[in-house]
């Protein structure tokens, strides 16, 4: 009997099995079992994320400054105004910093209760991932997609400090797993489910949750025709769940934080500010996309930079992206098969699928792969556009790689499992491997490259300060999240020649072990063996990024605060309080009060300065050089780019303590046997 092909969006086509089709690997149910499976997920998890929950500390800039606004909350039990350094943080919705919060209340204020809730984010990634791929598009898909979310660079990059994004990625993807699920079963729980998701997605990182799930919902209903069940979706009861979960925090926090004095234009000066309403939802929302945010401490990647970083965020899943655009490519005319509602409902479709015992389930699968084909492309293409338009940062996009890895999966599982059917009638197998040759060749190169490094390094000392011998190239002016990479030098690579050695092995031999497995067609060996690779380099780039620590964490000197201050001392940093965020966080229980700021009145502290019952923590140069010296003992905190500045108006009176990588602490008086 000759079946028809029918194949859906992204060429996962699908076969019934064929008496003569030569299989070489073990059959899918024992392969692809959920225990198996998930033995493998834990265990790359707790390797390759693992690490991230002890080692490094918290770090300077974001991560450290978010923790003090959750420290505020565990501490003070306000769980409206969230606060940094004593000032008011008004820009950041509040959900990633109540869990933070809840940590630290069982945990204690440490690098673990703080980065745990991003972890657990990833790992909620990695199951909605195979949940959803598994079920649209089979058990290998699912696998390959579990293994994507656990081994891309992008999501292990972007975990290394606290930022919502791998949170606000899980909520609306859970979201929009509930609401295609919720038209599939007529279910009201799923859509009342999908609400509150999008609910907490708001409160996670603010309206870009609604307006992502929108422009990814929206074209969908109207393409699949499904906006005619409208009412399915609970519109009006959902709605009113909606606001129920996100609205409160945001009334409070406009009652709590009202304007002030007589705010002229968009930029506040001292009693004279816009409140919350004003600042969270205009200034930190349609002006930053517009990229009128004041104050304009944002950069903007360079447009093909921010295109093809996205083969690095999903490296090395993206090797096999341009069979993916192939295959959607040649089934254009298919992409539209199976996704209305009567789609698969004609004579002779039955006839074709009369073998299958219940072929209308079999219709309601095909239904529900295109449906979340066109879902998933539909949420990732807003996302790259929305950003490409507005200002961004490298990990923007990061709710968008998800979908991406996951659609990527199913084609790469959907062209094996039809070669090994003898059924590759779209040419999959020449693409995969062209993948799979460039994953050799950039292996050699790299491993070459990192041997050379380690050759010519041989005879340096190591040093465990790497930042003494790094480069200060101000690449974007240290706006963009990975500046410091090209701050790189030769005499700094003494210090990484463990993980450079780890990193050259596994890239020599994991891409060639995976093509050699390929061509002899064990094809799920071959890609899991692309993922262990993607897994130990993941490995020996969190050990490099440890070692670091010096030049991105200041607790070497919060240490030695804790050691030789006293908490009637005062501590003040030279510059914004993020330049050492990481001192005052692991200070200021010790000392019981803010830092005091030099210039500090900037970036994500402007706003709240103006406040007037904001804590008087800004000096000027003159009140510095007024007050050094003169009671209480002062410690002084500056990076490199302040020092002959401070150097300047204190000469003579400065008695340096202790200086690591790029910044130096100082204090105004000789301590004993100095």
């Amino acid at each position: 009997m000759e079946y028809a092909n029918h194949t859906g969006m992204l060429g996962v086509t699908d076969y019934p099995p064929m008496p003569n089709a030569v299989i070489s690997e073990p059959a899918p149910a024992a392969r692809f079992s959920t225990g198996r499976v998930w033995l493998l997920f834990s265990i790359l998890f707790v390797v390759v994320y693992g690490a991230s929950l002890f080692t490094p500390p918290l770090l300077d800039d974001v991560d450290a400054s978010h923790a003090q606004a959750a420290a505020h909350i565990a501490e003070t039990g306000d769980w409206v105004t969230m606060k940094v350094n004593g000032i008011r943080y008004l820009e950041k919705p509040p959900l990633p910093y109540w869990l933070v919060a809840l940590d630290y209340k069982v945990f204690g204020e440490n690098v673990f209760a703080t980065h745990l809730p991003n972890v657990l984010a990833v790992l909620g990634c990695a199951w909605l991932a195979w949940l959803w791929t598994r079920r649209a598009w089979g058990d290998r898909a699912g696998f390959y997609a579990g293994l994507g979310v656990l081994t891309a660079i992008g999501p292990f990059l972007y975990t290394r400090f606290y930022i919502p994004e791998a949170l606000l990625t899980f909520l609306l993807l859970g979201a929009l797993y509930c609401f295609l699920t919720g038209f599939e079963s007529l279910r009201s729980a799923r859509f009342y489910l999908c609400w509150a998701l999008l609910a907490l997605a708001m409160l996670a990182k603010g309206l870009i949750a609604p307006v992502f799930f929108l422009g990814a919902v929206v074209p969908m209903m109207l393409v699949s025709g499904q906006w005619r069940r409208w009412r399915n979706v609970k519109p009006f009861s959902g709605l009113a769940l909606f606001l129920l979960i996100a609205a409160p925090w945001h009334i409070l926090a406009g009652l709590r934080n009202p304007d002030q004095g007589h705010p002229v234009g968009n930029i506040p000066s001292p009693g004279n500010v816009h409140g919350f309403w004003y600042f969270y939802f205009l200034n930190e929302h349609v002006f930053r996309f517009l990229g009128t945010r004041y104050p304009h401490d944002y950069n903007r990647m360079p447009q093909l930079w921010y295109w093809l970083a996205h083969l690095v965020w999903l490296f090395p899943w993206s090797l096999f992206l341009p069979a993916a655009l192939m295959v959607a490519w040649k089934t254009r005319h298919t992409w539209l098969q199976h996704l209305r509602r009567d789609a698969g409902q004609t004579v002779d479709f039955y006839l074709d699928h009369a073998v299958r015992e219940d072929a209308a389930t079999y219709v309601l699968g095909l239904k529900f792969r295109s449906r979340s084909a066109w879902l998933l492309g539909f949420f990732s293409a807003f996302i790259l556009v929305f950003f490409a338009l507005s200002t961004n940062q490298e990990y923007y996009t990061w709710p968008a790689w998800i979908p991406m890895i996951m659609l990527v999966s199913a084609m790469l599982a959907g062209l094996e499992e039809a070669g090994e059917r003898g059924a590759d009638t779209l040419g999959g197998r020449p693409w995969i491997l062209a993948g799979h040759q460039v994953f050799a060749v950039l292996g050699m190169v790299v491993a070459a490259t990192l041997a050379w490094g380690l050759w010519t390094s041989r005879a340096l000392p190591y040093v465990p300060d790497i930042g003494t011998m790094l480069a200060h190239r101000a690449v974007g002016d240290y706006t963009l999240s990975t500046s410091h990479l090209f701050d790189l030098t030769g005499p700094s690579f003494a210090a990484l020649r463990l993980p450079a050695a780890l990193a050259a092995v596994v890239l020599l031999v994991g891409p060639i072990m995976a093509l050699l497995w390929r061509r002899q067609g064990r094809n799920v060996k071959a890609t899991v063996a692309v993922a262990v690779t993607g897994a130990v380099f993941l490995v020996a780039a969190h050990i490099a990024f440890a070692r670091f620590e010096p030049m991105l964490s200041s607790r070497q000197l919060a240490d030695t605060l804790l050691k030789k201050a006293t908490p009637s001392d005062d501590l003040i940093l030279f510059g914004d309080q993020s330049d050492g965020s990481s001192v005052i966080f692991y200070t200021h229980r010790f000392f019981g009060r803010p830092a005091l700021l030099v210039h500090g009145a900037s970036s994500s502290l402007l706003w709240g300065s103006c406040y007037p019952d904001a804590p008087k923590i800004f000096l000027s140069e003159d009140q510095l050089v007024q007050q050094w010296g003169h009671g209480a003992r002062h410690w002084l905190f500056a990076q490199d780019t302040n020092r002959s500045k401070v150097e300047q108006l204190l000469a003579g009176r400065l008695y340096p303590v202790q200086t690591i990588a790029d910044k130096t602490l100082w204090t105004d008086r000789p301590l004993a046997g100095q």
